[in-house]
């Protein structure tokens, strides 16, 4: 796992975002930071997190595969005033609650030649969307990101999830091309407060900074 800062100001509270698989931090530089550092995880081909530095407060932001990968952390990370899942779910790949299985394997037996910009059109909403997500787009390497994909789902299929309340909101976006809403709807229902947008698999162009996340 590799992490990164998007602010480091030492202020009293810190944002952990878990990003989704394939990105980085490059996408995600336009959001304004305010009065809070932010620190981001990205690139799932382990789950070594290293030591977290204290604060007064801190918060959690996770997306896509990050809210699985979190919540396997749970344990390994410091108790959130929020914590906040978008667009996924703790059971990523499942015919009710995440990825139905089979677009899934067909998107990792596939996933080099859907790299080179197709699964990036299906995560954004727009055309315009995804021009925008071309003028900062990630910096990983195919094989990187293809070789992430792999990990994650070797972790997936010898993870047993036994999922306890952990999560406090669930962001889910209605025209969602990579997890269902349905699906999503399907989870959160039971298990936190959810919030629909109108938006795609990526949301975060609603947004103009992260506080507005953690209040919407």
């Amino acid at each position: 796992m590799q992490y990164y800062w998007l602010n480091k100001q030492n202020n009293d509270k810190l944002i952990i975002f878990f990003t989704g698989w394939s990105f980085d931090y490059k996408p995600f530089e336009f959001l304004n930071c305010e009065n809070f550092d932010v620190l981001m995880f990205f690139d799932y081909n382990n789950t070594e997190i290293p030591q977290i530095p204290k604060y007064k407060e801190y918060f959690l932001i996770s997306w896509s595969m990050g809210v699985f990968t979190a919540y396997l952390l749970k344990d390994k990370l410091p108790s959130f005033s929020k914590r906040i899942a978008v667009n996924g779910t703790p059971f990523p790949v499942d015919d009710e609650f995440g990825i139905p299985r089979k677009p899934f394997l067909l998107t990792l037996r596939h996933a080099a030649k859907g790299l080179e910009w197709k699964f990036y059109r299906n995560v954004f909403d727009t055309e315009q969307e995804f021009s925008r997500y071309i003028q900062a787009s990630v910096e990983r390497t195919i094989e990187n990101r293809v070789q992430e994909l792999n990990s994650l789902y070797e972790r997936i299929k010898n993870t047993t999830v036994s999922y306890e309340h952990y999560y406090d909101r669930a962001i889910i976006s209605k025209n969602d091309k990579i997890i269902p809403a349905a699906n999503q709807i399907n989870f959160w229902q039971n298990n936190a407060k959810t919030e629909l947008l109108e938006s795609g698999h990526f949301p975060y162009y609603n947004f103009k900074s992260w506080n507005e996340i953690l209040c919407k």
